[in-house]
């Protein structure tokens, strides 16, 4: 039952169609394009860049009096479509059809071509007629430009004293934007509907874009309210994605948890959902991506490695927001099970938080299952070359006030197996322990304890944290297929409080490239530098980083990185040079790093750019309400 529409394909990235077929602004027009063919009695349809089905997903064209359909390419002539034989376009000379419906945007062209075909008196239509307004389009010559379409959504709430903050930057005018991009942004409640509608202009170039519930509340007169935020960045610049921090917080310090973007497109498989403790409660929330309602049982869940589905006997309607207890279907999970998300292209990654019975509580996301990767016998060939390979990193915090833990976690449908093992480095960059997991079958969910590890093996961690790697590792055989994700929890000793964050792996900082790693943000692999966002948290929060240099073959002896702190308007007030050996890390406070004074020029909204031109690091983020409650999540580059 999985939706017939196309959304991301590694080989050609994000698709922007079914963006434009169910932005919330084009789904009303939609329905006034289909009220209008309704009326003209009869419709033949003109398909030439085989679009049909996918509107169709979204649309009721098919309960249309349709007599013919019709086709441009020769290899589509005898399929069927909405029920009927497709024919060549030649023949809509002899419709009786009154009205005839392209389905393409920019169709100008596409109608020119056939005119001398159309029966006298045929009226012509197009998708153009659910086009956005000019003024959002960034590219009005060619619509379907995924820069017309830098849209995501956002997880927003405002409820039971619990608080939500998305916040990012304007990395745009960095990129080429002409001006700092205007955002348009709605506010759908938990049933999809509509609560608030507003635009707002990034003040200055670089300047923080924050969404703050509380705010959002106090603008519109709202009540409490749990739902999607819709987000349209307009006048964008090389980059479609919008990438941003999401904080949820409360009116004390039980309340306090971090995760990021939503990930624009929506997959038929997410992975790494957590199975609960005995005292814990897990959520996800289903945020409906599209303006049509998922049916009743088109989504569902089931333990890793297994074949029993179990699906959401329920409707969600257009935009809404679902709340989905893994308990009601699986009532027998327990950590360190996992979960695996039947999603049919409803819904973007979808984030799920982890309430513990003391009150405390978390939230984090899964991660996109790659279906269409099969496994690569050239990655153990690559050894020789690319040494280490893919490197999953994750800190190793402070062990006296916190326990780090592991979780592989399987990320595609081709991993059976998964061969890998945990390197573990000091700050300085010296391995101190290792843990071979053996070649994991798919089924099986385990959990490593790092501060354990690091207890059996006698290491030590003189600067008091470091990191821990993931890699391959084929001595008990195996397969890969370059998707290694792992789950990273976070306790810290004395309160109990838990973070939680999970990633893929990369090739990092080797000259030699495979298969697009290393990854590059802004061009073509080798991705050898470094710009990350380090969104910081307002007063009384403190603001924690974890760097980490990992590197698949030896490089530079030392980063050479610049910590760049601007305020709110994007000013940059202040700058520290760091550097953290290969293969180290470095864990740091903000409190620490910049003196008062420098924080106070930068008050409240501000954020730091970790920016190094000689190596990629890969960090995490996180804040801290005094010595007792903590979130983390990694960071996001650009």
């Amino acid at each position: 039952m999985a939706l017939k529409i196309e959304t991301f394909s590694n080989a050609k990235g994000g698709n922007s169609f079914f963006k434009a077929l169910g932005h919330p602004l084009s789904a009303p027009l939609a329905a006034t394009l289909l009220d209008r063919l309704r009326g003209m009695g009869s419709v033949a349809v003109y398909d030439p860049l085989g679009m049909a089905e996918s509107f169709c997903e979204f649309y009721a064209l098919a309960e249309l009096n349709i007599r013919a359909v019709y086709v441009q390419r020769l290899e589509d002539v005898g399929k069927t479509l909405l029920g009927m034989r497709v024919q060549p376009v030649v023949e809509l000379p002899q419709s009786d059809a009154r009205a005839l419906l392209v389905t393409a945007f920019d169709a100008a062209r596409l109608v020119d071509h056939i005119r001398h075909l159309l029966p006298a008196g045929m009226v012509v239509m197009s998708l153009d007629e659910m086009r956005l307004p000019d003024a959002m389009l960034t590219n009005r010559q060619r619509y379907l430009d995924p820069l017309n379409f830098a849209t995501n959504f956002g997880f927003l709430r405002d409820a039971a004293g619990q608080h939500t903050r998305i916040v990012t930057c304007d990395y745009w005018s960095g990129l080429g934007a002409a001006r700092p991009p205007t955002v348009w942004l709605r506010l759908f409640d938990s049933a999809g509907g509509v609560l608030a509608e507003w635009q707002d202009t990034i003040p200055a170039p670089g300047a923080s874009l924050i969404v703050d519930s509380r705010e959002v509340r106090r603008r519109f007169n709202l009540g409490e309210f749990t739902g999607s935020l819709f987000m349209h960045v307009l006048g964008v610049a090389r980059h479609d994605v919008v990438k941003y921090a999401l904080d949820t917080f409360g009116d004390d310090e039980t309340v306090l948890s971090c995760t990021h973007d939503a990930n624009a497109w929506p997959s038929d498989l997410f992975a790494g959902l957590p199975a609960p403790r005995d005292n814990e409660r897990v959520v996800m929330w289903i945020q409906n991506s599209h303006p049509v309602a998922i049916p009743a049982g088109a989504v569902g869940l089931n333990l890793m490695g297994s074949d029993d589905i179990r699906y959401v006997d329920q409707v969600i309607p257009g935009f809404a927001c679902y709340a989905l207890e893994v308990a009601a279907l699986f009532p027998e999970a327990r950590w360190p099970q996992q979960l695996e998300v039947q999603a049919g292209r409803y819904f973007v990654r979808p984030r799920y938080e982890v309430h513990v019975k003391n009150g405390r509580s978390r939230i984090a996301h899964v991660n996109v299952e790659r279906n269409d990767l099969p496994a690569d016998p050239g990655i153990p060939a690559m050894a020789p070359y690319l040494g280490k390979g893919y490197i999953l990193p994750a800190p190793v915090l402070p062990v006296a006030i916190w326990r780090s833990a592991v979780q592989p976690t399987p990320m595609s449908t081709a991993q059976h197996d998964l061969p890998i093992a945990a390197i573990v480095y000091d700050a300085s960059g010296v391995e101190i322990a290792r843990h071979d997991f053996g070649c994991l079958q798919r089924s099986e969910s385990v959990e490593l304890d790092i501060n354990a590890l690091l207890t059996e093996q006698g290491a030590k961690l003189p600067s008091r944290s470091g990191h821990v790697e993931l890699v391959y590792d084929f001595s008990h055989g195996g397969s890969a297929d370059g998707w290694l994700h792992s789950l990273f929890r976070y306790t810290h000793n004395s309160s109990g409080h838990i973070a939680e964050t999970s990633f893929g792996a990369h090739v990092f900082n080797t000259v030699l490239t495979y298969k697009n790693e290393p990854q590059s943000y802004a061009g073509a692999p080798p991705g050898l530098s470094t710009r990350l966002f380090l969104r910081l948290g307002d007063a009384p929060l403190d603001t924690m980083c974890h760097l980490i240099y990992p590197a698949s073959t030896p490089w530079h002896a030392h980063s050479d990185t610049t910590l760049s702190l601007f305020n709110r308007l994007g000013e940059e007030i202040a700058q520290r040079k760091i550097a953290i050996p290969c293969s180290g890390s470095l864990h740091w406070r903000y409190s620490e790093m910049f003196d008062a004074e420098h924080r106070r020029q930068a008050g409240q909204g501000a954020y730091i750019i970790i920016r190094d031109v000689t190596c990629r690091l890969f960090g995490y983020h996180g804040t801290l309400h005094g010595e007792q409650a903590f979130c983390l999540d990694h960071m996001f580059g650009f």
